[in-house]
């Protein structure tokens, strides 16, 4: 197959990471890519945004897939103008992608479906969780646990132009679990937990992720299979009778309270940084199960993982989420990757020889192992490694699982 990668990220290098292994894959193409994706796929100067620019090129390779990293391009319709013009893509029309492109479009379908979801409220008051009802890449939910919080997480909400919606604060494990769609079957992948907040301690303001570990330490497999059929299944039901059959990666951001799994958002894609902890555990084809979706046919498709753990160090600039660093010079990635560790460039730049930063997350440094404990000693030993005075990152990613106190 010629497949061809969308985006520029950590999620979309993991993604070429994988497929680059698989035996069906002929040619792997990235737009645009990023210095790590260049060493595994030919990168083309078209943004992910440009939907017409993404079909001129993917006509003129004669792609058999495209698979969509970022949310954006999708929300926008980047899905439709391709299968318009017959080219197989990885991703949910634009119709679909309103279940992450807008959260009162979600919990409407939530609520119709008869998933369990946090309860909205009419009176801000604190305690709550307020969020745009629009994309934010990752930073637009403010846990508010006093009233001066609420009226800067509002104020925070109206300057990125988006409404404001309000659910009552849920308690309990937070899980990222995603499911492979082909319009009705879900087929979920190994379930991942993530680290939203900047500093040690989950201090400080969401940002677009931190780090993540999968398996998540609070979840079996068999309960995987039952929030699956219990969150995901009903909700393909309900997109489909709305004429919206949701074709890729239904991402569901749950948390498991006493009360039972309550859904605080969905995503229309891998998440970020989960896909960088996910898909190294993946031991079977990925790109056949993405191409199955495509086709809209799982049927007898699984996602097989093994037993081992991993761990996702995201390295950022100093001053992230407000700011990122473009143009610091940045070392020891390939003693990282000696190291042991994967390392998923997400926001870096080539000038001439020298590799620099590029964005507000800059690198994911994932380290594998038969524990998450020795996954997380792999994957600071890698952060250890590398050498950049633009970044940082957090001390205590995973640090509870790997105790087995999660």
């Amino acid at each position: 197959m010629r497949v061809l990668v969308v985006g520029s990220g950590g999620r979309e290098h993991a993604l070429a990471w994988k497929l680059a292994q698989s035996a069906s894959l002929a040619e792997l193409h990235a737009a645009p890519g990023n210095p790590g994706i260049a060493r595994l796929a030919e990168c083309h100067p078209v943004l992910a945004e440009d939907s017409e620019g993404i079909l001129t090129l993917s006509t003129a390779l004669g792609l058999d897939l495209v698979v969509v990293g970022p949310e954006a391009p999708l929300v926008s319709g980047l899905a439709d103008v391709l299968r318009r013009s017959g080219v197989s893509v990885f991703g949910p029309s634009a119709a679909a992608a309103a279940i992450e492109g807008s959260k009162s479009f979600a919990k409407d379908v939530l609520t119709s479906a008869g998933v369990p979801t946090a309860a909205g409220l009419e009176e801000v008051s604190a305690p709550c969780v307020v969020k745009a009802d629009g994309l934010a890449a990752g930073k637009g939910v403010f846990v508010c646990r006093t009233q001066s919080e609420v009226g800067a997480a509002i104020a925070a909400v109206e300057a990125l132009g988006a409404g404001v919606v309000v659910e009552a604060l849920l308690e309990g494990n937070e899980v990222s679990l995603f499911a492979l769609c082909d319009g009705r079957l879900a087929i979920p992948i190994v379930p991942a937990q993530d680290f939203k907040r900047a500093f040690d301690g989950d201090a400080g303001p969401n940002t677009g992720g931190m780090g993540s570990y999968a398996p998540a330490a609070s979840i079996t497999a068999d309960q995987v299979d039952e929030l699956v059929e219990r969150v995901h299944v009903p909700v393909l039901a309900e997109l489909e009778r709305r004429g919206a059959p949701f074709v890729g990666l239904l991402y569901a951001g749950l948390m498991l309270t006493d009360d039972g799994p309550r859904v605080l958002e969905f995503n229309c894609r891998f998440g970020d940084p989960e896909t960088q902890s996910i898909v190294p555990l993946v031991d079977s084809d990925l790109l056949e199960a993405l191409a199955a979706s495509a086709a809209g046919d799982l049927a007898g498709v699984r996602v097989d993982v093994g037993s081992r753990s991993a761990v996702t160090v995201v390295l950022v600039a100093q001053s992230y989420p407000e700011a990122g660093d473009r143009g610091t010079e940045i070392v020891g990635v390939e003693s990282a990757e000696a190291s042991g560790a994967l390392v998923f460039h997400a926001g870096t730049a080539l000038r001439g020889e020298r590799l620099v930063t590029n964005g507000g997350r800059v690198l994911g440094v994932t380290g594998l192992g038969e524990s998450v404990a020795s996954a997380r000693a792999a994957a600071y030993a890698g952060v250890q490694a590398i050498e950049c005075e633009a970044l940082r990152s957090r001390s205590d990613i995973a640090r509870v699982a790997s105790s087995g106190a999660a």
